[in-house]
């Protein structure tokens, strides 16, 4: 299949591409929001290939993830959403921009997603997220915190920004993502934008990994951390209470229990290494990657013949 869509999501696009199909990525001369091609910090496949938008003559299906895309899809091709965000605005009446629309489904990353969005009558259905699981395990070696998060300042308290000062009263933090740079704090370090396999080899040597958005689909950090055998600390808001199970790390809406979750697993090394061989399992089994592209195979299957 020939599949038309933009880069917009880095992490979740890198499981995507990792299927059987030939994946048309619009790129333009700014590698902009709007064209910005191939991935430079990921991994992907040779069956990935960039073109100009007005050069993707030939798609099969299109994976749409804003509304404004749908205007630059050729007609007659197939188009399934892809809702990556939870609802902004008047949750839980949140109206979602494709709501009653015929001809299209919404597929949402995650079942709190699906429970949250109004909408309507379009057809929608559940696709959870897929990692490629990193190459790099976790040692602990460091008596520090890791967090893996994108624009902490500019989205504040919806990410936790607000929240890493009480960790790093108990260890040094280590922020990690896009944006990032600007982050100023006693003992909290910045690493702007890395590459994916640098991150995780620096992210794997930390003694816990910690999640404090609040209001988020499901970082996809979070299952990577998981994967790599990582104790996980975090908030339990949205998705976060059905990805980790009570033992396979520490989860609260008490940000005090967190940061003496924090404490402890830096300190109790046989206990950390216990809930991270348990996170390890549980993300292998529920966000393997072969599940999720055989999830897509299905989902764009029965999208194409409806069209037809």
């Amino acid at each position: 299949m020939n599949i038309m869509l933009w880069h917009v999501h880095g992490a979740w696009t890198t499981a995507f591409v990792q299927g059987k199909h030939r994946y048309l990525i619009p790129v333009n001369e700014a590698r902009d929001a709007w064209g910005r091609g191939r991935a430079q910090t990921y991994d992907w496949p040779p069956s990935v290939e960039e073109k100009p938008l007005a050069a993707i003559r030939d798609a099969d299906i299109a994976i749409v993830q804003r509304p404004e895309e749908l205007a630059l899809i050729p007609p007659g091709v197939p188009i399934v959403y892809v809702e990556h965000n939870t609802p902004k605005g008047d949750v839980p009446d949140t109206r979602h921009p494709m709501a009653d629309r015929d001809g299209v489904v919404v597929v949402h990353v995650t079942h709190f997603n699906d429970l949250f969005w109004d909408c309507g009558g379009t057809r929608t259905a559940v696709i959870e997220h897929g990692v490629v699981e990193p190459a790099p395990r976790w040692t602990g070696e460091l008596r520090r915190l890791a967090v893996v998060t994108n624009e902490p300042i500019r989205r504040g308290r919806v990410t936790g920004t607000d929240l890493l000062g009480r960790f790093a009263a108990v260890a040094p933090l280590d922020v990690y993502g896009m944006g990032v740079a600007g982050l100023a704090g006693d003992r909290i370090a910045a690493h702007d934008d890395p590459p994916q396999h640098a991150m995780h080899a620096e992210v794997a040597r930390r003694g816990a990994y910690l999640h404090l958005c609040r209001w988020t689909s499901l970082g996809l950090s979070l299952i990577e951390a998981m994967q790599m055998g990582m104790p996980v600390i975090g908030l339990a808001t949205t998705e976060a209470v059905e990805a980790v199970p009570p033992d396979a790390g520490v989860l609260s809406t008490d940000v005090g229990v967190l940061v003496e979750a924090a404490r402890w697993l830096l300190e109790e090394p046989g206990a950390a290494r216990r809930i991270g061989d348990r996170a390890r399992q549980v993300a292998l089994t529920r966000y393997g990657l072969d599940r999720f592209l055989a999830d897509w195979d299905r989902l764009l299957e029965e999208a194409t013949c409806a069209s037809r």
